[in-house]
């Protein structure tokens, strides 16, 4: 049976100062993937105005996620790098997909509960069809995997539905224009012009938590910068926050088990694991029977030989904008070429005239 051709797709918002946790569970696998896959990565601006609608620096903040792209070890010319807005199809298939999508499935969404809060009737309405973007986001490009996190596997199922209900709805239009390929729904072919795209999880994604509350994740909107470890630090301040991180009194267990119930010391030995590319048991049964006072300035030093070089680079791109902005129209053009191919497909299949 024909396959779609295998493609990556991600994207990042603009908003806030990246860090620590972006970069070990987004873009340092972004930069793996690309070893072996076509690849998309997007600067998601649109999605940046769900929560809010103004933003004072966005095109800084834009610029910004794409210098820890490229400073990560992205590659622009071999990949496309470029920002949602440049691509109007995204918005187009959106509208589409909140057609396509039911109400029901938009009421399951948890991540909108969690961000709409008490004040839901308050919330935008885009925060609330915000995942049918996403699912744009995917398929306009006829992504088949796209790394995810665990608050994101919910919308990539919704993607999964969105693109299954299109091709049922429209199976008997997409078979006759040979644009799709045979799948099998339970027992039944479908003729099918969207893939099912899969998550992509490689091995045990690192969960980067508060450095002040080891409960809750690492978090740019968090009020507390020490709460992070922005890759914009430079030595000074990431040295300060590891060592004003949030710890316990005992010394570090020798096992993993010995973390349960230690969130903070959890956390910890979790970032170095991540940094080294380690295991937890590995980073124990080096630093097991140890007290803080002798990991934190390992894993102070670790964290500054990783990022510092990242953070030079960022600060050296970010103070060249220009360039920075030709990546984008570069890579905007190259996306909006193959997203138009597929919106051409999505007309001629929905009946529209053009």
């Amino acid at each position: 049976m024909t396959e779609f051709k295998p493609l990556v797709f991600s994207g990042v918002q603009p908003t806030g100062n990246l860090h620590l946790g972006n970069y070990l569970g987004a873009i340092r696998k972004f930069v793996a993937l690309q070893e072996n896959n076509d690849c998309i990565y997007c600067v998601v601006d649109l999605h940046a105005l769900t929560a809010q609608l103004v933003h004072e620096d966005m095109a800084t903040q834009i610029r910004s996620i794409t210098a820890a792209f490229l400073a990560a070890g992205i590659d622009p010319k071999k990949h496309i790098v470029f920002n949602q807005s440049q691509v109007p199809q995204h918005a187009e298939l959106a509208w589409i997909f909140n057609c396509v999508a039911r109400i029901g499935w938009m009421n399951r969404m948890t991540q909108f509960k969690d961000k709409a809060g008490k004040d839901r009737e308050q919330a935008s309405l885009g925060l609330y069809a915000y995942p049918s973007l996403m699912a744009a986001d995917i398929l306009v490009y006829r992504a088949t995997h796209v790394p995810v996190g665990e608050d994101q596997k919910q919308h990539l199922e919704l993607a999964r539905d969105i693109a299954m209900k299109f091709n049922m709805d429209f199976n008997e239009k997409i078979r006759p224009t040979g644009l799709g390929i045979d799948i099998k729904v339970g027992e039944e072919p479908v003729h099918a012009y969207f893939p099912m795209v899969e998550p992509l999880i490689d091995g045990p994604a690192p969960r980067v938590m508060s450095l002040k509350d080891g409960t809750k994740k690492m978090s740019k909107s968090d009020p507390s910068d020490l709460s992070r470890i922005n890759l914009m630090d430079d030595q000074d301040a990431i040295s300060k926050k590891i060592r004003k991180a949030k710890t316990d009194p005992d010394a570090l267990p020798g096992e993993v088990d010995g973390l349960k119930g230690r969130p903070e010391a959890d956390n910890l030995v979790g970032i170095f694991a991540a940094l080294a590319d380690k295991s937890k048991a590995d980073v124990l049964s080096e630093f097991g029977g140890q007290q803080f006072s002798v990991f934190k300035p390992a894993l102070i030093d670790l964290a500054v030989e990783v990022l510092a070089p990242i953070n030079a680079e960022m600060r050296r791109l970010m103070e060249d904008p220009g360039h920075i902005d030709a990546v984008l129209r570069d890579g905007g053009e190259r996306a909006r070429t193959r997203a138009e191919k597929t919106m051409n497909e999505v007309r001629d299949i929905i009946g529209f005239v053009r």
